[in-house]
């Protein structure tokens, strides 16, 4: 297998942005009540247009719990040139100026194909089509098209309905005796299809999506768990601390918890009053 090409092919899908601000509650206070309605009045309104289809939003507000931020605007669209055209609508509302930007996270929904591609490149090298040359291209961007296809929904997820978001970023590790980048293919399937069957274990309480980030951000991959029990989380990713895979390769920054702020309930938050309950 040495031969084989040792990037697992990927689909991707939405592009994804998670913004942390702060909230600057002091001049908030000292603001005219009247002047406060008008602002968020304009900011229900942008939301709500942000969202879109209440069945399926695309963008959601989150109240941080700690001191890493007060609130997470988290977004799923089909171009970077959408995820910019919204922070330059949030960046033209008064409720603007009452935010600091604390982190952003740019990333793209991004599915791995192991399995898929240890079987493409072993029938490709059967065929005897040399890896790169232009039949093995046109091979590989059929597979890519049918996976691309198949996984639609998963490529381009609505936010889920529940109460709470998990978000952190995260590393494959590059260091001497354990560089994910230097594992034979075979090695690294075994390890992900492992590391996979701890989380559909946790199928029913918690919906994951992942995406990539190589290029695009200061980590490699951006996981966002949302689930309607906060202590989930908690369970979930301790399990997977034991999990080869998270054990000896993986390393992780830091990590965001959220309340789902409801666009009838956004007032009820600016009069510092917990989301919905």
């Amino acid at each position: 297998m040495a031969e084989f090409p040792a990037v697992p092919l990927t689909v991707e899908g939405s592009a994804v942005l998670h913004q942390v601000f702060s909230f600057d509650w002091k001049t908030w206070r000292s603001t005219p009540f009247a002047e406060r309605a008008q602002i968020l009045a304009e900011a229900v309104s942008l939301f709500r247009e942000l969202e879109g289809e209440s069945a399926s939003p695309r963008s959601a507000l989150f109240s941080v719990i700690g001191h890493k931020g007060d609130l997470m605007t988290v977004h799923f669209r089909d171009s970077m040139e959408s995820l910019n055209e919204i922070e330059l609508k949030l960046a033209q509302t008064k409720l603007h100026d009452f935010l600091e930007a604390k982190y952003s996270y740019l990333s793209v929904v991004e599915l791995g194909l192991y399995e898929s591609s240890m079987k493409t490149y072993a029938s490709l090298a059967e065929q005897g089509i040399e890896p790169h040359t232009p039949a093995w291209n046109e091979a590989i961007q059929e597979v890519l098209k049918r996976q691309k296809d198949a996984m639609s929904q998963r490529l381009y997820p609505s936010i889920p309905p529940a109460k709470y978001l998990c978000f952190y970023p995260m590393d494959r590790k590059r260091e001497p005796g354990a560089n994910w980048y230097t594992l034979p293919m075979q090695e690294r399937q075994r390890l992900m299809h492992d590391h996979g069957m701890i989380g559909r274990r946790y199928g029913d309480r918690v919906r994951q999506v992942i995406s990539g980030s190589i290029g695009l951000d200061d980590w490699e991959w951006g996981v966002d768990l949302f689930a309607d029990d906060p202590v989930v989380f908690k369970q979930l990713i301790y399990e997977m601390r034991f999990d080869e895979t998270s054990a000896l390769y993986a390393s992780f920054g830091q990590f965001f918890i959220g309340l789902r702020v409801q666009l009838d309930e956004m007032e009820n938050w600016f009069q510092s009053k917990s989301a919905s309950r």
